[in-house]
């Protein structure tokens, strides 16, 4: 990641973070056979390597969605959601490919129609007006969960976020 890539930056500048406190993310994007994006989360900084690859890094405790997908002459090999929580330092970690150094996974779920259904979650959980890097992590556990166990999560809904919003504030 030297040389003559170009960095983009988006929110504090590259200097003000410590390159070992932030967790960096590999986003590669082939049309049609590697496709890895972040569905959402508040990036830090981004370091754009070449026309099909960049690298988006989040500050600790910050949430986002890692979407992979991946296909072949045959079809769809892989199609894998990771919603994670970007670590400090010290803290323990859990390890994804292109995430470094890794992350505390909250959910993971792969197979095409689980990642559907938790797509359109987070697409609920926006449509009522809350940023889904603001959900309580223990809600997205919840999501992965329910789904890894063939049930239909429960909505969040603006009560849950008060709840989870006023615990926090508290502390507990």
């Amino acid at each position: 990641m030297t040389g003559i890539a170009a960095l983009r930056v988006r929110g504090p500048m590259p200097s003000t973070c410590s390159h070992h406190d932030i967790t960096h993310v590999e986003l590669t994007w082939i049309e049609k056979k590697i496709e890895h994006w972040i569905r959402f989360g508040r990036e830090a900084h981004e370091q754009i390597l070449d026309r099909r690859r960049r690298v988006v890094s989040f500050q600790p405790d910050t949430i986002f969605a890692f979407v992979r997908w991946a296909a072949n002459d045959f079809g769809t090999i892989v199609s894998r959601i990771d919603i994670v929580r970007a670590i400090g330092p010290g803290q323990p970690y859990q390890t994804l490919p292109a995430v470094r150094p890794g992350g505390e996974i909250l959910l993971k779920i792969d197979g095409w129609p689980k990642v559907e259904a938790v797509l359109r979650h987070i697409d609920a959980v926006e449509a009522i007006g809350i940023e889904p890097d603001a959900v309580s992590p223990d809600h997205w556990r919840h999501v992965h969960n329910r789904l890894a166990a063939g049930h239909q999560p429960r909505a969040y809904t603006l009560e849950h976020h008060r709840a989870f919003l006023l615990r926090r504030s508290a502390g507990l």
